[in-house]
């Protein structure tokens, strides 16, 4: 009897207090709890990588950090990189800091770098120096994606070709369709402030990313993009404009997502990525 009551308190206390407190948890996604391994194998058998991000989450850019380093060791050393967070204009100045011809203090101020840089992005970059891993600057300068947004996508062909350079070619594909622009239009609509303008200006994003990854791309390299998780959820945004440019690549995507409780994959979360990042929503910011 004694061991019995021993025994029943054990298992009391053992369901009475709940002693772990992941930082994440990680599903499939059909919602089916992984682990960190089946994913990395997973990923270790892609082209093409996307690691969809919330920017202001630790979790997020600890792992993609911690990815990368492993995807490095899965690939011998034959990985590539490239992320939203550089604009095209400053590859340059991004090739000539990795290949040790800028100083650090040079490439901080001359690129026009995120305001969360050091503490994100960074650690990426200076795996990149070290390994001296290409590392792609994907997106489309802020300063066109402006002039998408107020003017219409058709004002980028009164540019320079020096200035076309530096976007996905012209005329930018639009499919109005496509659930994350026709989303982001409706959402607008629901706030009574709509224009049309914005998806198309996400598009000159996407497309711009998709077409540097594209010509990139080198066989037998593996790329590893990083981009916030609305360009590459449900594999649309910058894969769908990828898959016009380079089709037949083999994808795999991970998407980061806050919840309230993270034992169960929400249904809405469902099927936004291969891999789906579950942090808790009380998670501290960078930001």
């Amino acid at each position: 009897m004694k061991n019995f009551i021993v025994v029943l308190t054990a298992l009391f206390l053992l369901t009475s207090f709940k002693t772990d407190k992941p930082a994440y948890r990680l599903f499939d996604g059909a919602g089916k709890s992984v682990k960190y391994q089946k994913m990395l194998k997973q990923l270790a058998e892609a082209d093409v990588v996307f690691f969809g991000e919330l920017h202001d989450n630790p979790i997020a850019h600890w792992l993609q950090y911690e990815v990368t380093k492993d995807l490095y060791e899965a690939w011998d050393g034959q990985i590539m990189l490239g992320a939203e967070m550089f604009e095209a204009d400053n590859q340059l100045i991004l090739n000539e800091y990795i290949e040790g011809k800028i100083s650090e203090s040079s490439f901080e101020k001359e690129a026009r770098l995120w305001p969360n840089y050091k503490t994100d992005y960074k650690p990426l970059v200076q795996l990149a120096k070290d390994s001296m891993l290409y590392f792609v600057a994907t997106n489309v300068p802020r300063r066109y994606a402006s002039v998408a947004y107020k003017q219409g996508l058709d004002t980028l062909e009164y540019f320079t070709a020096e200035a076309r350079g530096y976007m996905a070619p012209l005329p930018i594909k639009y499919d109005s369709t496509v659930k994350c622009y026709a989303d982001m239009l409706n959402n607008m609509s629901g706030m009574g402030h709509a224009n049309e303008n914005l998806p198309k200006s996400q598009a000159l994003k996407d497309a711009t990313m998709a077409y540097q990854i594209s010509v990139n791309k080198r066989d037998g390299i593996q790329f590893i993009h990083y981009n916030g998780s609305y360009h590459s959820n449900n594999e649309e945004g910058i894969i769908w404009h990828l898959n016009q440019y380079k089709p037949g690549l083999k994808i795999a995507t991970i998407a980061v997502v806050l919840q309230s409780e993270v034992d169960d994959l929400d249904a809405d979360n469902q099927s936004l990525a291969d891999f789906i990042v579950v942090v808790p929503e009380t998670m501290t910011k960078t930001y």
